[in-house]
């Protein structure tokens, strides 16, 4: 028992360097890439939370003539440039995206990048309902420690849909149905991700969860017991199985790694893959994967992300 307890705080420690995104909102200056380019949306404004730069990509080739795929995706400051996030590490999703359409693998996209809350975190990634379902004391103590007792996951997601989303339709030439419209993160962005399909799937086509993080407990918590309470994801489980959308209208992809952090996640992976199964979701629409030897880092992400690119945007 006590080299398990090591391993796992070994693992919290591990935690910590992952959950560096709660820098202030946002890079202060706007990412720098050299293939196609990034549209900065200063200061968006909401009613539901803290305004922040949104940063959309368009490819080489954008033409208002066309018709745009859109994926909204979390914890913006790390995904374009590397030089700009908080651990030197980016996801390069525009890289990946552009050999895809160029290779005619999937449709033409666009990607918004949304900084997450910076110290709100924690607060507008773990979903509102999941916490509605899990023991009162846990639903107490998280929203107290964990999200500085304020809960934003359902304002967040309303700022996505009824602002922000809005706004990209009327400024680009974007496929605004669920057809045309993902969203996708890792870790805690993973998590408000699939909650976000969920919650709108007559908004979003499908959700992509990499790495996403089951356990729900910050890493700042730092007592390996923590780890092993059950009620937060006992309550995802219990919110899926009752608000997934109806099987093969919609496409989730999930995935996992290894070592680090990541290699706690594949028992809860199990169950919520059991759940898919369950409802009768086929490999065209529901894929799970576990990448072995890859840990929980933007690196890792992006070495793999071309999959759930595929897999979201895929032609018919």
């Amino acid at each position: 028992m006590k080299r398990i307890n090591q391993l796992l705080l070994g693992i919290l420690m591990l935690a910590a360097t992952a959950w560096g995104h709660s820098a202030p909102l946002g890079s202060p200056t706007q990412p720098v890439v050299n293939v196609g380019r990034i549209e900065r949306l200063e200061n968006f404004p909401s009613r539901f939370v803290e305004a922040r730069p949104i940063d959309v990509w368009l490819p080489s080739d954008y033409s208002p003539m066309k018709r745009y795929a859109v994926i909204y995706m979390q914890d913006g400051a790390g995904l374009f440039d590397a030089g700009q996030a908080w651990n030197r590490q980016a996801w390069n999703v525009h890289l990946a995206l552009s050999r895809l359409m160029q290779d005619g693998t999937v449709q033409d996209a666009i990607v918004v990048g949304i900084p997450n809350g910076g110290k709100h975190r924690y607060s507008e990634y773990y979903p509102d309902k999941y916490l509605a379902l899990a023991p009162k004391d846990v639903q107490a103590d998280y929203i107290h420690r964990a999200q500085q007792d304020k809960s934003l996951a359902d304002a967040y997601l309303r700022f996505l849909v009824e602002e922000l989303k809005p706004a990209i339709d009327q400024r680009y030439a974007t496929r605004r149905g669920p057809e045309g419209t993902f969203v996708m993160g890792s870790s805690m962005g993973g998590m408000i991700s699939i909650y976000a399909l969920c919650e709108y799937p007559e908004v979003f086509g499908g959700a992509a969860g990499l790495s996403t993080h089951w356990v729900g407990r910050p890493s700042k918590w730092g007592a390996p017991e923590k780890l092993q309470n059950a009620g937060l994801p006992l309550a995802a489980f219990n919110y899926l199985q009752g608000r997934l959308p109806m099987a093969n209208t919609r496409r989730l992809y999930m995935d996992h790694g290894t070592i680090g952090l990541d290699a706690i996640y594949g028992i809860h992976q199990k169950i919520v893959d059991e759940i898919g199964r369950e409802m009768g979701y086929d490999s065209a629409h529901w894929q799970s994967r576990i990448f072995e030897g890859t840990g929980h880092s933007e690196a890792d992400w992006s070495a793999r992300v071309d999959i759930p690119l595929q897999f979201l945007l895929g032609k018919p």
